[in-house]
């Protein structure tokens, strides 16, 4: 057997937000409540190991700190403790709302993100084309992105991260995103990229068959805590077992 290369390492993950739920103007201008901040653990002590060219999947019910974790994993978000190592690998997030500038057009931000992803202007222009033909979205790619939809701009983020194609991708329920043909070309898309053996996958997803389709394994958190994570069936006969019951 190959020695296995580990590409994501989570250790004790643990992320907090500042609650508001108690704040109060008057308060805060009196200096009243200086010690008194309230903190949400959206992820909570969350350890586990992704291995090079693995899928996996996380569920868990809204809330569960799924989202947050892909952009911990994505590096938008900073642990608060533990540690999140990607090994110097190129890491792309899928979500609608990240990483556009919505005063630029879509071609513009297509050179911006792959920028920030780690590519060269050369390379981004060198496969501009291709990202533009997939994500077929006719005149709107020279229009400004706040004039998009979010099938619109569901497609811009998934053509480019499907053609720059980096070495971990992360995706936030994307695939569920965008008209019938679209969503038919991208998930046939993701299923080749998939099966890179080079490439990682996490996918988050409420699309319990999508999951058992194409993931390897699947971490369940629920309330920021990991309730288990191993092989793809077993842990979700148990996730909708769980869910059953709660409803």
């Amino acid at each position: 057997m190959g020695q296995r290369e580990v590409a994501i390492r989570v250790e004790n993950l643990t992320i907090r937000y500042r609650s508001l739920k108690s704040y109060s103007i008057k308060k805060n201008l009196l200096h009243l409540n200086r010690n008194k901040k309230e903190y949400f653990e959206a992820v909570k002590h969350v350890s586990f190991e992704v291995e090079k060219g693995e899928i996996l999947g996380i569920v868990g019910k809204n809330g569960s700190g799924k989202s947050t974790m892909l952009r911990a994993l994505a590096h938008i978000f900073s642990p608060d403790e533990g540690s999140i190592d990607t090994f110097d690998n190129t890491v792309s997030l899928l979500s609608i709302g990240v990483g556009f500038q919505k005063e630029l057009s879509g071609r513009e931000n297509i050179v911006l993100s792959g920028m920030l992803l780690g590519f060269s202007e050369e390379q981004i222009r060198e496969k501009m084309p291709r990202i533009i033909k997939f994500a077929d979205l006719g005149r709107f790619i020279d229009m400004p992105v706040s004039t998009y939809s979010s099938g619109m701009y569901s497609k811009l983020a998934f053509s480019i991260t499907a053609i720059l194609e980096t070495d971990i991708i992360l995706i936030d329920e994307i695939l569920s995103v965008g008209d019938r043909r679209f969503k038919k070309k991208s998930y046939k898309k993701m299923k080749s990229l998939i099966s890179d053996k080079e490439r990682t996958v996490v996918i988050v997803s409420h699309n319990n068959q999508s999951l058992r389709d194409l993931c390897t394994k699947v971490l369940w958190i629920n309330e920021g805590e990991m309730v288990m994570i191993g092989e793809t069936n077993e842990v979700l006969d148990k996730y909708e077992e769980y869910m059953d019951a709660e409803e």
